[in-house]
């Protein structure tokens, strides 16, 4: 039986199975949180293919997105991430990940990492119901202000169009079109869990 998708995933396995399985998907738990905000980052100026494609190259260049191992890197680590060609090498997004690493650590020690995102939502995913996908938005109020106390903390790569789409993937908002079979999936698991 076909599904019907959203159209950004074309027919690419690997990029359908992402909108089946992950995109849209409310995460709660922090580090999975941060890794995907991190990966947001590395994918700004390409296409989220690409990420998604090297995703584990990442994974095993940074160690499982631990941030209390990443926090401690310094020149010599950016150096090695730089002469690994399963990742994207920018010096820039590389450091940036050390430094968000660190932020993340001092959040989530104050408040939550998990708890300061889902705040910009009330806690609970947007259900959207877009029939077209030239109706979503690239930023929202909400996405600006997520965008905005990131940076506060220290946060870089995180605009408010990388923070949207940070949203979308981890479930904050449903984007999935209402004709999309993920949908209503989606929208049945807005209950955070309990615990």
């Amino acid at each position: 039986m076909d599904l019907t998708r959203c159209p950004w995933c074309g027919q690419d396995p690997l990029y359908t199975a992402y909108h089946d399985t992950e995109w849209g998907v409310p995460e709660w738990e922090a580090r999975a949180l941060w890794e995907k905000l991190i990966l947001d980052g590395f994918q700004a100026g390409l296409a989220w293919i690409t990420i998604l494609r090297k995703r584990e190259a990442f994974r095993a260049a940074f160690q499982g997105f631990e941030p209390a191992v990443i926090a401690s890197w310094g020149e010599a680590d950016v150096v090695r991430l730089l002469g690994d060609a399963g990742i994207v090498r920018h010096r820039g997004k590389i450091e940036a990940t050390i430094g968000n690493a660190r932020a993340f650590l001092a959040i989530e020690e104050r408040q939550g990492f998990s708890d300061f995102l889902w705040k910009h939502v009330e806690g609970r995913p947007v259900q959207n119901r877009f029939a077209t996908m030239a109706e979503a938005p690239t930023e929202t109020a909400a996405a600006r202000a997520m965008s905005k106390e990131l940076k506060a903390h220290g946060f870089r790569f995180c605009g408010p169009t990388i923070v949207y789409a940070f949203m979308q993937a981890t479930g904050m908002v449903n984007d999935h079109l209402v004709g999309c079979h993920a949908h209503d999936r989606c929208a049945s698991l807005a209950a955070r869990p309990a615990g």
